[in-house]
């Protein structure tokens, strides 16, 4: 078996998809789901076709994704000049602001229709809609406009550093305080954490909970962060992981 993908369903839980001798399957990631899966070598995940939905092998040894397989949504580069043949994205677009505890903070666009998804997606604390255009070349230039103020990505270590912590009230008002505010959005994933979870690469545990694309585990008397596009390429077997793993400080003396 292999794991090839992970699916956020902009819910606050997740499926990972894997490749059980060329039988797709989904497990679902939701709070108290018993995971047991110890993770082998990992190689080039292929290719999923979502259509037939059926997977594509490939065995070079490149992961998550080799060069033939690796591919980037063209309009995530996009900064208002058009990099398809022709523009296709006339639907109403928002510009918004993320947050991500305590103080990351970040400009995005998406479809309008799609915005409170989009915030789960990337497992925002906060959000707030600071604009409705009619095209997606009209946000993305906005979106360009205030990158030189705010960033347009927010890597995992910021978003596992912030886990347990909350949005500061004053750093969120001060950033929002150069925008005509249309709407605001707070996200709660149910994952109630007193402190830091460990940062690891394992799929054997309890799920805590789901955070975009940051899959908490508990194990051991120790809760640890996942990011699910590090498990993606690795061949998996049933059983879980008997490697040694780091523990939080909170453990030691836990039954």
């Amino acid at each position: 078996m292999q794991v090839v993908g992970y699916e956020p369903t902009g819910r606050g839980a997740a499926l990972l998809v894997v490749d059980d001798d060329g039988r797709l399957t989904r497990q679902p990631l939701q709070p108290g789901t018993e995971l047991a899966y110890a993770l082998g070598e990992r190689r080039c995940a292929g290719r999923i076709d979502r259509a037939a939905d059926r997977h594509e092998s490939c065995d070079r040894l490149a992961a998550p994704y080799c060069e033939e397989h690796a591919s980037t949504w063209i309009c995530a580069r996009c900064t208002g000049t058009c990099l398809k043949d022709e523009m296709d994205c006339y639907d109403e677009h928002a510009v918004y602001i993320a947050a991500f505890a305590p103080t990351t903070f970040k400009v995005g666009v998406t479809r309008l229709e799609r915005l409170e998804t989009r915030f789960r997606e990337q497992g925002a604390d906060r959000g707030a809609h600071v604009h409705t255009v009619s095209n997606g070349r009209i946000a993305r230039e906005l979106e360009a406009e205030y990158a030189d103020a705010l960033p347009d990505r927010v890597g995992t270590p910021s978003k596992v550093a912030g886990l347990a912590a909350t949005v500061e009230d004053a750093a969120w008002e001060s950033v929002l305080a150069d925008f005509d505010v249309i709407d605001r959005f707070a996200f709660d994933y149910g994952l109630d954490l007193s402190s830091r979870p460990v940062a690891e690469t394992i799929a054997t545990g309890t799920v805590v909970g789901c955070k975009g694309r940051l899959l908490v585990i508990a194990r051991g008397g120790t809760r640890y962060a996942v990011d699910m596009r590090d498990l993606v390429g690795y061949e998996v077997a049933v059983g879980g992981t008997d490697r040694h793993l780091q523990s939080s400080l909170g453990s030691f003396g836990s039954p």
